[in-house]
């Protein structure tokens, strides 16, 4: 397979001296895996039309809506089955960190360097909210299971969980040394998960008990790397990806930590879980993507190919597993 640091490097040198101006192309490409059994590659799709930086890539709960979001401060749509670019989403006035899409499908939200959360709807792609809140760049958005809250996480070391409707904040989360990189809900709602670059992930109760000052339930120790994703299961099983190149699957009910998922050999980059909960996919800087079996923590399969430049997986209601690469550039000469 080719390697694309080694094809733009080519590019290049012929570039400089065939004295053609290049232009930078920033893409997201997409792999989507046939499952539940064998996983194989069914096809490659290219997304473009950013002009800086891909960071991140979202998708709603059907798989029909794609969303990224990039340096050049824009959210862009896409319909995922045919490529198809909707619309272009402006308003931030930085670098677009992350993006989320609620499960109804109704509303789109975007973190960014700016330190603001956008909502959006999208029927009509008008701003909702612009929440303000934190004092540094916002790394992550989520929403909960009945889209009716949402949270996000930051550089100021805190989360905010916020009231979708109105666009408040319900609760403050305080607790972690460092960034708050990644966070999921659980699917009934009752507890939301944060994953920090403090190595340490924190379950959190979500009732009206602690309003004022929230606390957590648990503190999930035992990474030796930064977390950089968290994802719940339907049976309340929670996996956590790290950059110590593992992946942790723990009782968040009583903090247990119940396998150790060793096999990447580079940083963790996202975690998911199958909807029936037997397995969780990993993606990681190794070029793979890797199927685990929730019972016993084993490996069940490993996924090359168009992987190299995965930083998000995802598992369709079908079954079949999505891969996708957030920051995948390509030259074009002009």
């Amino acid at each position: 397979m080719f390697k694309l640091d080694e094809v733009k490097e080519e590019l290049l040198n012929r570039l400089v001296t065939s004295n053609l101006k290049p232009q930078l192309v920033f893409s997201v490409l997409l792999t989507m895996f046939k499952g539940p059994n064998e996983y194989t590659s069914l096809n490659l799709k290219e997304f473009g039309g950013h002009k800086d930086e891909v960071n991140c890539v979202a998708f709603s709960s059907d798989f029909q809506i794609m969303v990224t979001g990039s340096d050049d401060e824009r959210v862009r749509v896409f319909n995922a089955r045919s490529c198809e670019f909707l619309c272009k989403l402006r308003g931030h006035t930085a670098a677009v960190k992350t993006v989320a899409i609620s499960p109804d499908s109704k509303l789109i939200a975007s973190g960014s360097f700016d330190k603001t959360v956008r909502i959006w709807q999208t029927k009509n792609t008008e701003l909702l909210h612009c929440l303000k809140g934190h004092t540094k760049s916002v790394e992550v958005v989520c929403f909960s299971p009945n889209s009716e809250l949402l949270c996000s996480g930051s550089w100021d070391r805190s989360a905010i969980i916020w009231q979708v409707e109105s666009g408040l904040p319900f609760k403050i989360l305080c607790g972690h040394e460092n960034l708050v990189q990644s966070i999921a809900f659980s699917k009934d709602g009752a507890f939301i998960a944060t994953g920090s670059w403090d190595y340490t992930v924190r379950v959190w109760y979500i009732d009206d008990e602690h309003f004022n000052k929230p606390i957590s339930r648990f503190v999930l120790k035992g990474h030796k790397g930064n977390i950089h994703s968290v994802s719940i299961s339907k049976d309340s099983i929670l996996a956590s990806g790290s950059w110590d190149k593992t992946i942790k699957l723990w009782n968040i009910r009583n903090g247990q930590c119940l396998h150790s998922c060793v096999g990447h050999q580079g940083w963790i980059q996202a975690v998911t879980f199958s909807s029936d909960g037997t397995y969780v996919a990993s993606a990681s800087d190794d070029e793979t993507v890797r199927i685990w079996d929730v019972v016993d923590g084993k490996c069940l399969k490993i996924l090359e190919g168009q992987t190299d430049q995965a930083q998000h997986c995802g598992f369709t209601p079908g079954g079949a597993l999505v891969a996708s690469g957030a920051a995948v550039t390509t030259l074009a000469i002009m």
